[in-house]
């Protein structure tokens, strides 16, 4: 089957050819050792759209996520402040493109003042919302957004990029279905040199002949979770830095007939948000730890806490 690369929409139609496909073998230990997650999205963000990928400034007074219709045909981006205890009613930020195209997958850098994010803005008139590229903007002291500005090649490719996330060495990562990878799309790494130059390299040891659309790299660059479907559904699978390989771990435990997107991990590492379908619902934001010492105060408690998680059944 020949698919095309509109960004995000990609994961829905690999969710549903999937089942075409032979499951990748999985060992025994990474079967058994998947983790369940639980319900977190608030309900001052909660609507019958689809929101994920959410990331927060370090005071946890804000936050910035990703809005889309249950096909992903529109999608933008969000913001929320933690006023008196409550997430305030989401908002488009003031940089957002005209509503025409699409802004999505934020990430807001470790020093908090800039946010990475991608956009159809900057061809759109050529090729519609077929086109992602990655973008920043600056956030100054006072909380003002700036201009985006769009990350130069090699970054960004003729291609579309995804889920941009930078560790607190400043290293890029982010999915793109760019010419020269192992599948149908790949995750690669972009490092700054001290002229200010853009290098950017596959990952190689994280992708697969499948398609590997996304990956979120934890602040201090030892773990990465790379959003995938080499194992029927789009699903989250862990991987641990060994040198310069990548170890594969855990395989995020889920519904197997819906599909995994946006993953967020918490500054110390030991959780991660991520958006999945939730039924009638639609697509909700979930959270799940890691480690047993896992920072309790991540995500930001905003609403009280018989309102933050609301469990649910996971296979």
């Amino acid at each position: 089957m020949t698919l095309r690369f509109p960004g995000l929409p990609l994961v829905l139609a690999c969710a549903a050819c999937a089942a075409q496909q032979p499951a990748a073998a999985m060992d025994d230990a990474r079967a058994t050792n998947a983790r369940a997650a639980a319900r977190w999205t608030p309900d001052a963000w909660s609507t019958g759209q689809y929101e994920t990928t959410p990331t927060f400034s370090g005071d946890g007074a804000l936050a910035v996520f990703m809005r889309a219709d249950r096909a992903f045909r529109r999608y933008r981006l969000m913001e929320s402040r933690c006023v008196d205890g409550r997430w305030t009613r989401p908002r488009e930020p003031a940089f957002s493109a005209d509503t025409a195209m699409h802004d999505g997958d934020p990430f807001l850098a470790p020093d908090g003042k800039s946010l990475y994010f991608i956009s159809t803005r900057h061809r759109f008139a050529e090729a519609g919302n077929d086109d992602f590229d990655i973008y920043v903007v600056a956030r100054d002291g006072d909380g003002n957004w700036g201009t985006p500005q769009r990350l130069p090649e090699p970054v960004n490719s003729d291609s579309s990029e995804l889920l941009p996330s930078v560790d607190r060495a400043g290293h890029l990562y982010f999915g793109s279905d760019r010419p020269g990878g192992h599948g149908g799309t790949d995750i690669y790494r972009a490092v700054r040199d001290a002229a200010g130059e853009w290098h950017v390299a596959n990952v190689a040891s994280v992708n697969t002949p499948a398609n590997d659309f996304e990956a979120d790299v934890s602040r201090d660059g030892s773990q990465l979770a790379v959003v995938s479907d080499r194992d029927v559904r789009s699903r989250i699978h862990l991987y641990r830095r060994n040198g310069d390989d990548w170890v594969p771990g855990l395989r995020i435990q889920g519904n197997d007939e819906v599909f995994q997107v946006g993953p967020k991990f918490s500054p110390d590492g030991g959780r991660l948000l991520f958006g999945q379908d939730a039924g009638p619902a639609s697509g909700e934001i979930y959270l799940v730890d890691l480690a047993a010492d896992a920072d309790p105060a991540w995500p930001p408690r905003c609403e009280p806490a018989d309102q933050l998680i609301q469990p649910v059944t996971a296979d």
